[in-house]
């Protein structure tokens, strides 16, 4: 947040291009490694219990781990920040930014594109095309037949059932992915652009966890879709470089133009931006993840130390994203 009074001699100090452009180069590799750190865990821990019987327990308990991180991180970081951009002193005494709670309508927007997604998709998935089979008039079947066909229609509509929730965890963890890529670009963005090295160790270290985390609860995600190999690793390989290639184009884009990350056209960016990023992580936490895992999931009913479980991994992703914000 940008504030419209500051300690001048601090800020004097603070301003150094050349230990600022040092640290932007170190938080790139730290911020990419903590990174794939944090997105490979999940998925690699459920390809270590992929086949055994607790396999389905496993990638539940992480994906809710995943829904406290990804809600905490739309909550208590991304709509706070995009918040203090837009009020910030040099925007909140202006037209049209002193009339309207546009940080609100953002996270609106956000949650209506998050939905329009998930109502087209599943409106494509419900059309499709059908993979039921005709059954034989009964009165030509003979009572062994008729036994076999019932089975194979249930088999029919077992798999079926098992294809659409596959393709919407799949839509989830892409969806997800966007979001968070949105998040990553403006943090990454913002970092390169600033020239306060004061301000730019202590983000360096908080980042470094932030990542960490949200690496797990987007990995959880992929890890329950299912994906082949090679898309699990594109979705890993895009949310570990986004950040620090946001970095790199802050650093180019000051370089080239000398543009100012507290002006108010990088504020109003950030601001919106953020803004539709945590309108679109709330509604996947809260309706794509907690919602499904914990009232739509068999697992959930049929074992009461699951649902106390998974609710622990919540708070506990919850409150480690949480944590972070007092330092980023």
């Amino acid at each position: 947040m940008t504030r419209c009074v500051t300690d001048l001699t601090r800020e004097l100090t603070c301003q150094d291009s050349q230990a600022a452009t040092h640290l932007k180069l170190i938080s790139i590799l730290v911020i990419f490694v903590t990174s794939v750190i944090g997105i490979s865990s999940p998925v690699l821990l459920a390809r270590r219990f992929q086949g055994k019987a607790t396999y389905d327990k496993v990638t539940l308990v992480i994906k809710c781990f995943a829904a406290g991180v990804i809600l905490s991180t739309s909550l208590v970081h991304v709509l706070p920040n995009a918040f203090n951009a837009l009020s910030d002193c040099q925007l909140a005494s202006f037209h049209p930014w002193k009339d309207f709670p546009f940080t609100g309508l953002g996270s609106l927007i956000g949650v209506l594109l998050a939905l329009l997604v998930d109502i087209t998709a599943t409106s494509h998935v419900d059309h499709g095309p059908s993979s039921y089979k005709p059954v034989v008039n009964q009165d030509e079947l003979d009572k062994k037949q008729s036994v076999e066909v019932s089975l194979e229609v249930s088999c029919d509509d077992e798999k079926s059932v098992e294809e659409l929730i596959k393709l919407k965890q799949k839509l989830v963890s892409q969806v997800l992915e966007i979001g968070i890529i949105f998040h990553s670009v403006i943090i990454g963005v913002t970092l390169g652009m600033s020239q306060n090295q004061c301000t730019i160790r202590p983000l360096v270290a908080a980042l470094a966890f932030h990542q960490i985390f949200e690496g797990m609860g987007l990995g959880g995600c992929i890890a329950q879709a299912g994906f082949n190999l090679g898309t699990t690793m594109y979705m890993c390989f895009m949310f570990a470089v986004t950040t620090p290639m946001g970095i790199i184009f802050g650093i180019i884009l000051f370089s080239v133009t000398g543009y100012d990350d507290n002006s108010p056209n990088a504020l109003i960016m950030e601001g919106l931006l953020g803004s539709i990023s945590s309108g679109i992580l709330i509604y996947m936490a809260l309706v794509d993840l907690i919602a499904v895992d914990f009232f739509h999931n068999k697992l959930m009913s049929s074992e009461q130390w699951m649902k106390q479980g998974c609710y622990i991994a919540l708070v506990f992703g919850s409150v480690s994203m949480s944590v972070l914000a007092l330092w980023a």
